[in-house]
C-alpha cells in the first residue's frame, strides 16, 4: 500500500513540475479537491475528449452529440430522484475527526482480502511452476476459500443494508469487520448518516425556495430532457444514442486522491435508446465495446477488470463498472448501466409532456429503454498519466523518466531541435515546424544539450524528437528519435509528415 501511495505522489509531483495539473488557486493556499489543468494537461485532456467523441459520434452513424446547459429547471432534479435520493452514507472517526464513505471503507476492506487471495495464488505458481492448475487451486485451497467466503458474506450484508437504507446495518457491518480508521487506527466510529451531494444556488434577484436551482450532479439529465428535440430534428430511428461531454458538480464530503474524486469534474456520457426488452443485448454490446476502447490505448489489458454493482441505483436493472488499476488500486473508471425507462417516464410524469417514440416497424408508441456509458474524463486522464509514468534504467546505467502516453493522445507530437543556435540551424528548424504545425502540435526546443532536451521531451511524453544539424543544410535530412525505443534514424524532411502521422494519427486507436 505504501508503494502505491509513493507512486501517486510521484505522479502528482510530475504532473505539477511539467505543466499537466496544478492545485487550484495555489497562491491562496489552494481549495480542497479542485485542480487546474496546465498547458500540457489541457492538451492531453482535449485529446482524450477527441478520442472518445470520435469513437462515439464519428464512428457510429446512429449516435449524435449535444452540449446541454449546466443550469436546468429545478424540477428536473425532483424527477430524476436527485433531490430525495442523491446521498452518500458517511461515517466519522471520533479520534482522527476524518470522514469516510461507509461503502468505500467496506470495499477497501474486501479489496485487501482479494489481494490476500492473489498472494496465495502467486505462492502456488512459485511452488508448482508449470504444473500449477489455477482454477483447481482457487476451488480447493482453504485460505483462498476462506477469504472468498468472507468477501461474499460482506457483499451480501452490504447489499441488503444499502438497498434497505439500513444505516444501522452498515454501521454494524463496519464494526463486525473490525475496520479501523486509516489515520488514527481506531474503531471509534460515529453512526452512519446520509448526506445529499448536490450544490444549490439561487437564480435571479429574489432569494427563497422558488429561486433555488442546482449545479448539475451529472450530465445525463440534459440528454433525457432533449430526447424528443434530438430525435425529431435529427430524424433519428431507434436504436440511437446521444453523447455529451460536460462539467458536473458534487459536494463530495470525502474528496481525495488527487483528481480521482473532485467536486468539479467532467463526464463523457452516452445514453443509448432502444426498444423495451432489447436493453440487455445492448448492455452486453456496450460492455464489450467500451472495454475495447480502453484496451486500444495499450496501457495493459491486465490493468482493467469488470465489477458488477453490489447495490443497483434506483433506476437500473443492471450495472457494472470498468475498473482500472490506479496507483491507489482498482477503482471505478467507467460505469455501464441499463437505466430501463425510468428517466423518460419520470420526466413525462413531472413535466406533463409525452416523451415517446413511434416505432414504424412495430406500429406503436413506447417510452424507450436506455443503456448508459459514463466515463470520468479526469479519471481517464489519471489512468493515462499514471500508467504512462515510468522510471527506466538504461543499458549504460543512466536513468530517465518517460511518459509513454499513447502517441495519439500525447500533448506534443514532435519536438524540433536545432543542434546549435547558429549557422542557420534555428531558421531551418522553424521552417520544418511551419510545415508540420497545421496537422501536429510541435514544440521548438533549443535550450541545453541535445541529451537534456531528449530527456525533457521524454518526461512530457513527446513521441518524436527531430534534430536539425549542419548536414540538414546540405541534403535536407534530419535525425528523428523515437521516444519509446530511443532509436535514431536519418530521414528526409519530405518524409517527416508521413512518419509522424503513421504513429500519432487518431486512426491508430479507432481502427
Amino acid at each position: 500500500m505504501e508503494q502505491k501511495e509513493d507512486k501517486l505522489k510521484e505522479v502528482i509531483s510530475h504532473a505539477k513540475e511539467y505543466g499537466f495539473v496544478f492545485p487550484s488557486s495555489e497562491i491562496y493556499d489552494g481549495l480542497a479537491a479542485t485542480y487546474d489543468y496546465g498547458q500540457l494537461g489541457s492538451e492531453l485532456k482535449n485529446n482524450i475528449k477527441s478520442y472518445w467523441w470520435k469513437s462515439m459520434v464519428q464512428m457510429h452513424e446512429n449516435i449524435v452529440g449535444i452540449d446541454s446547459a449546466i443550469f436546468m429547471h429545478p424540477t428536473t432534479w425532483k424527477a430524476s430522484g436527485h433531490v430525495d435520493a442523491f446521498n452518500d452514507p458517511l461515517i466519522d472517526n471520533k479520534d482522527s475527526k476524518k470522514r469516510y464513505r461507509a461503502d468505500v471503507l467496506l470495499e477497501e476492506h474486501m479489496e485487501k482480502m482479494r489481494l490476500k487471495i492473489e498472494k496465495e495464488v502467486e505462492k502456488g505458481v512459485k511452488r508448482f511452476g508449470d504444473d500449477f492448475d489455477e482454477h483447481q487451486f482457487r476451488a480447493t485451497n482453504p485460505n483462498v476459500l476462506r477469504n472468498a467466503e468472507k468477501i461474499k458474506e460482506i457483499e451480501d450484508r452490504m447489499r441488503t443494508s444499502l438497498e434497505a437504507n439500513d444505516l444501522e446495518g452498515v454501521y454494524q457491518l463496519i464494526m463486525d469487520c473490525e475496520i479501523v480508521c486509516p489515520v488514527s487506527g481506531s474503531r471509534n466510529w460515529t453512526e452512519v448518516r446520509q448526506f445529499n451531494l448536490m450544490f444549490s444556488t439561487e437564480i435571479g434577484s429574489v432569494s427563497g425556495d422558488a429561486a433555488t436551482i442546482y449545479l448539475r450532479p451529472e450530465t445525463a439529465q440534459g440528454i433525457f430532457v432533449n430526447f424528443l428535440n434530438v430525435q425529431k430534428s435529427g430524424r433519428m430511428k431507434i436504436p440511437f444514442g446521444i453523447a455529451q461531454i460536460g462539467k458536473a458538480f458534487r459536494n463530495e464530503i470525502v474528496a481525495r486522491q488527487f483528481i480521482f474524486r473532485m467536486r468539479e469534474f467532467e463526464q463523457m456520457e452516452m445514453q443509448f435508446f432502444c426498444r423495451p426488452g432489447e436493453e440487455m443485448k445492448w448492455y452486453e454490446y456496450w460492455k464489450e465495446t467500451r472495454s475495447k476502447w480502453h484496451k486500444a490505448l495499450g496501457l495493459g489489458d491486465n490493468q482493467y477488470r469488470f465489477h458488477d454493482h453490489i447495490k443497483l441505483a434506483h433506476y437500473a436493472n443492471a450495472a457494472c463498472d470498468i475498473e482500472f488499476n490506479f496507483p491507489m488500486g482498482f477503482k471505478e473508471l467507467e460505469g455501464i448501466h441499463s437505466r430501463t425507462d425510468f428517466d423518460l417516464k419520470q420526466h413525462e410524469l413531472f413535466s406533463g409532456k409525452k416523451l415517446q417514440y413511434f416505432d414504424p416497424e412495430l406500429n406503436q408508441n413506447y417510452v424507450p429503454f436506455v443503456v448508459e456509458t459514463s466515463v470520468g474524463l479526469d479519471r481517464m486522464f489519471l489512468a493515462v498519466l499514471s500508467a504512462s509514468h515510468k522510471n527506466e534504467v538504461l543499458e549504460d546505467g543512466s536513468e530517465r523518466t518517460v511518459l509513454s502516453i499513447p502517441p495519439a493522445l500525447a500533448p506534443y507530437k514532435a519536438a524540433v531541435m536545432p543542434l546549435t543556435k547558429k549557422d542557420g540551424l534555428p531558421e531551418k528548424a522553424r521552417e520544418i515546424i511551419d510545415g508540420l504545425k497545421f496537422d501536429f502540435l510541435c514544440q521548438y526546443d533549443e535550450k541545453d544539450s541535445i541529451g537534456k532536451r531528449y530527456r525533457r521531451q521524454d518526461a512530457i511524453g513527446t513521441p518524436f524528437s527531430v534534430t536539425v544539424d549542419h548536414e540538414t543544410l546540405e541534403n535536407n535530412t534530419v535525425t528523428i528519435r523515437d521516444r519509446d525505443t530511443m532509436e535514431q534514424v536519418r530521414v528526409n524532411i519530405a518524409d517527416l509528415h508521413r512518419l509522424i502521422d503513421d504513429k500519432v494519427n487518431m486512426r491508430t486507436l479507432l481502427v
